[in-house]
């Protein structure tokens, strides 16, 4: 998939991005009329986009039809799909070759002994929701529908690496890794195959011997564990990044990883032994003219206005996980990241939190995170979920699960999952760092009444038990409409917006309690006003940028609190 950097040299990759035949299915009888096999008029799109900024289909949720016609010279094929909203059918030539359900995914078929020549694929694209649907119907951003992200088919030759996984922990003094590498690696012929497969990180060859594998199959392989002396810590600011590099006698996976450490100790974050304040917006991979097909430049521009300019030294990936190549962006800045999954909110009843289906659904999309992105350094958490019913023994259960899988399987990681109900969340055992979503001075309240918050849930954490865990302001915040103003501080107003972030930013950086804050959130972005959310404009207006990155009056006040901290850390 796109990447910031070419994972293959040698195997053979193909976009099929670009024009695809494209119809509407609002009465679901596609598959009954058998589209699969041929698909009759419709309209010619862009893959990836989505539908929703086509003319009339702005509030099209349901079934869709896609059908590209391409060129191969043939052979064992791996086709590709960064994310598909949100449920996904796959046919070539008119045969099912697969599905997939989860709208920010990546996944993949791979067929065998495909003949050379011009080929048809044909995409079912569902972005409907129903009650066991994640997200649910209910959620505060938009349903798009499309293919989102980039489209490939590989040609796979003799033993290829599919994915890389590399586990390490660092020595006490942080100068040197012990690590192995776990390779998922296929066999592309029909017999018996062997190869010399060999991996290496910059210019140190770490593995270098011959493999056999049955005709098709897929198997996982540890390699010995490794020592790296003398390493470079990624760090904040300091991305220092290795390459990974490896080979077979047929093929390449190309990839890069940092060294880093991320721990809790005595209520503290701490990166690399030392402790740091998280200074952070929640950003939407999203922008009205794109939707979720969010272009490569645009994510650039986020991050000069984001880090360069604003100052952060963190984004929350709200509420989904970002594209490959955005992560990619922050490994090579040395930003940290908060990934989770969409598992959002007030939709989420207590019968659906209990629902076997969406708990397993919720666990694969857990897999999935992980497995895709875990050799990114600048990931830190994991996000479990955001706001959902948390006072209760459905979510309790639920987040167990959650938790042990990722403490097991993410890596050198923190758990997380931002709450909403600090005074009864029953659920703050299953998380590193306990992160909280309020509102005072925009929902009910106003700004005193963070005073209060605070002295009582500091309170509530000594009583748990929990003193130990650093806690996150991971929402906060009050909309403006971008250019309104009067010289009363009245709501709706950039001048409310801005001094309501500033009275809870200086509570948060000045109490010891909290370890660090993520603005609710970069820059305005389209809601679905038909799950019964009011939001004016039909958009979520508390970004301190407007959608189109123009910014509001809080935007500066923001830059200048974050300034001010990263130069009393300078100071000091």
């Amino acid at each position: 998939m796109t990447r910031l950097f070419d994972e293959h040299i040698i195997r053979n990759v193909k976009y099929l991005n670009g024009a695809w035949k494209f119809v509407t299915d609002p009465k679901n009888i596609g598959e009954e009329k058998l589209y699969f096999k041929s698909l009759d008029g419709g309209e010619t799109v862009t893959v990836p986009s989505v539908w929703n900024t086509q003319s009339g289909l702005l509030k099209y949720e349901g079934v869709a039809w896609y059908e590209k016609t391409f060129y191969t010279d043939g052979g064992c094929l791996r086709f590709n799909f960064g994310a598909v909203m949100t449920y996904a059918k796959v046919w070539l030539d008119g045969d099912l070759i697969g599905s997939h359900y989860g709208g920010f995914s990546q996944f993949d078929f791979i067929i065998p002994n495909v003949e050379k020549g011009y080929h048809i694929l044909t995409v079912r694209v569902d972005n409907s929701f129903d009650g066991q649907s994640i997200p649910q119907k209910k959620v505060d951003w938009y349903h798009y529908g499309g293919i989102i992200r980039d489209v490939t088919v590989e040609t796979l030759v003799g033993i290829s690496t599919l994915f890389n996984r590399l586990e390490y922990e660092l020595s006490d003094d942080m100068t040197s890794v012990k690590g192995r590498f776990v390779l998922d690696m296929y066999n592309a012929e029909d017999g018996v195959s062997t190869t010399m497969l060999s991996v290496k990180i910059g210019n140190t060859t770490l593995f270098s011997d011959k493999i056999s594998l049955d005709g098709r199959e897929k198997r996982e392989i540890i390699l010995p564990e490794f020592t790296l002396d003398n390493i470079k810590l990624w760090d904040i600011g300091s991305p220092n990044l290795y390459d990974i590099v490896v080979t077979t006698d047929t093929d390449d996976l190309l990839d890069k990883v940092g060294f880093r450490k991320i721990c809790v100790e005595d209520g503290k974050i701490k990166l690399n032994g030392r402790a740091v304040e998280i200074r952070g917006v929640n950003r939407h991979e999203e922008h009205p003219d794109w939707g979720f097909a969010f272009p490569q430049g645009l994510m650039k521009k986020d991050l000069d206005i984001a880090v360069s300019d604003l100052g952060c030294n963190a984004i929350r990936g709200s509420h989904y996980p970002n594209s490959q190549e955005f992560v990619d962006m922050l490994d090579e800045r040395g930003i940290l990241f908060w990934s989770e999954i969409p598992m959002w909110g007030w939709g989420f009843s207590q019968s659906a939190l209990a629902d076997p289906v969406v708990v397993d659904r919720g666990l694969e999309m857990h897999r999935e995170m992980v497995k895709y992105y875990y050799n990114h350094p600048c990931i830190i958490f994991w996000g479990m979920h955001n706001e959902i019913l948390t006072a209760t023994e459905e979510a309790r259960f639920l987040s167990e699960k959650y938790y042990n899988f990722l403490k097991e399987n993410g890596g050198n990681r923190l758990v997380t999952f931002a709450t909403d109900k600090p005074k009864d969340d029953i659920c703050l055992e299953y998380c590193d760092v306990i992160s909280i979503n309020q509102y005072f001075g925009w929902y009910g309240g106003g700004f005193g009444d963070w005073d209060k918050f605070i002295k009582s849930f500091r309170e509530r954490r000594e009583v748990l038990g929990y003193s130990h865990k650093p806690v996150i302001m991971s929402e906060f915040g009050g909309a403006a409409l971008y250019g309104y103003h009067t010289f009363d501080d009245v709501h709706w107003t950039e001048e409310y917006q801005a001094n309501m972030l500033e009275y809870a930013i200086e509570h948060f950086h000045n109490d010891p309690m909290f370890a660090g804050f993520f603005i609710w959130q970069f820059c305005d972005m389209r809601t679905c006003l038909e799950a019964g959310i009011n939001r004016a404009r039909g958009f979520n207006n508390k970004g301190i940028l407007n959608e189109y990155r123009k910014p509001k009056a809080a935007y500066f006040k923001v830059k200048e609190l974050y300034n001010k901290y990263e130069k009393e850390k300078i100071d000091t």
